[in-house]
């Protein structure tokens, strides 16, 4: 489960594009960012993606990926021509092959492949008709597999797409735009496969052109329902116009961090319910249990550069974000690879920093309201800095600080986490569920 949101800059307070998203996975399923430099390849040649080869293209764009540790694709990323692209998995009654490619797989080959958003929505149309989706999209949860939403843009457009089978629908974005973990595309869209209608038609989904309505015909109810989807996205969608027209990087982030409209950050428990949050929190039982914001972005597409913040963390209200750019050229690509470091493994007693914040995380969750409380405010103060615009000098030098200042504030927090006192801690199943004791 995931949500993703974009601001043109006629929403935003500095005209330029804001684009955002929590990636929500299996709670063990470390994500990486990294970078993955442009490269040539001979005519004929293919690149394996995570379960199948596909012929490459002569040249490729370079690209800053949030990706789960096991696959290919990714969840969302930039490209060096200040490309955008977030995926959501979505549940129409179209059954999902067994073979094919995953809709992280078709977000890295489009951000590997286009120049802008609408290039972006031409080279995943291409590819879902001719590789289609299919493939198993968990990393526990073999079985797992889903329909792709995508949100996709650039420093002047931004698109929706939205794939059932074979077949999809899209259409432009204006002002802001939120999707979740449903289709959302209404009616009967100009920009559509020849197959879409037909496809409902000889499913009986739909009578024909004048009953069709994407959403509402191929939306699969009972997934849709249960994944919370509506709720996220009318959440994200009020934030979003709330401050539409002076939308800021650090309002993203604010959104990201959102556990709804009545939370009181003093006495918010992620455990309490069977609540959908944009900052989610996995819980245990079927519904919140492969739920869990495991990386979170946003990235401002505008003159220059695409300015970019990760968390390359877990839950977004207990990680930093830190600032990044997508390298111009060869020299800033080995020097961001370096200050990244090597990509996460599945393993908990790994030395990345998406494990070694996992401790912080995990105690923090043993009683939530009490202990993050511990470090709230430094959190948002050691931040601060990273979103000043106004700050002149090297991007690489900042992103290097940045890392190492979150790496010891990581550790700094967990200590003083572990050693205070609990006040209230979570109920036995959640502590077993996340293997933390009282």
């Amino acid at each position: 489960m995931c949500d993703t949101f974009v601001a043109l800059g006629s929403a935003t307070a500095s005209g330029h594009t804001l684009f955002a998203k929590s990636s929500d996975r299996e709670p063990d399923e470390a994500q990486g960012v990294v970078y993955v430099p442009p490269r040539e390849s001979p005519p004929g040649a293919f690149v394996q993606t995570t379960y199948r080869p596909v012929p490459d293209v002569r040249r490729t764009h370079g690209v800053l990926l949030c990706k789960p540790f096991w696959m290919w694709g990714a969840e969302m990323g930039v490209n060096d021509r200040g490309v955008a692209i977030g995926n959501e998995a979505i549940f129409t009654r179209i059954p999902v092959a067994r073979e094919g490619l995953l809709g992280m797989d078709m977000l890295r080959l489009a951000l590997e492949r286009a120049g802008t958003a609408a290039e972006a929505v031409e080279v995943l149309t291409s590819l879902l008709g001719e590789h289609g989706l299919g493939g198993s999209a968990g990393y526990r949860h073999k079985g797992f597999r889903y329909d792709n939403g995508f949100l996709v843009a650039d420093a002047r457009e931004a698109f929706v797409l939205e794939t059932a089978g074979r077949e999809w629908a899209a259409e432009p974005v204006r002002g802001v735009r939120a999707i979740s973990n449903g289709p959302t595309i209404a009616g009967l869209p100009d920009w559509r496969s020849p197959g879409l209608v037909g496809q409902a038609v000889s499913r009986r989904l739909c009578r024909g052109e004048r009953d069709f309505h994407f959403a509402r015909t191929y939306a699969d109810p009972l997934y849709t329902a249960f994944g919370g989807s509506r709720v996220r996205r009318c959440r994200a969608t009020a934030l979003l116009r709330a401050r539409e027209g002076s939308l800021t990087p650090r309002d993203l982030v604010a959104i990201l961090r959102d556990h709804g409209e009545h939370a009181d950050p003093r006495t918010f428990r992620p455990e309490a319910g069977l609540r959908f949050h944009l900052c989610a929190h996995a819980s245990y039982g079927p519904i919140r249990g492969s739920a869990q914001s495991v990386g979170s972005l946003v990235a401002e597409l505008g003159d220059g550069a695409p300015r970019v913040w990760v968390t390359g963390t877990s839950a977004p209200c207990t990680g930093l974000f830190k600032p990044l750019r997508v390298p111009q050229d060869a020299a800033e690509g080995r020097e961001l690879t370096r200050i990244l470091g090597p990509a996460p493994s599945g393993d908990p007693t790994d030395t990345h920093p998406f494990w070694l914040h996992e401790r912080l995380h995990r105690a923090t969750l043993l009683d939530y309201p009490t202990r993050i409380a511990l470090y709230r405010a430094s959190r948002d103060a050691q931040e601060a800095p990273h979103f000043d615009e106004s700050v002149d000098g090297d991007w690489l030098a900042r992103a290097d600080r940045a890392h190492r200042e979150a790496a010891e504030a990581t550790a700094s927090y967990t200590a003083h986490v572990q050693r205070a006192p609990v006040r209230e801690a979570a109920p036995w199943a959640y502590r077993r569920f996340w293997g933390i004791g009282a």
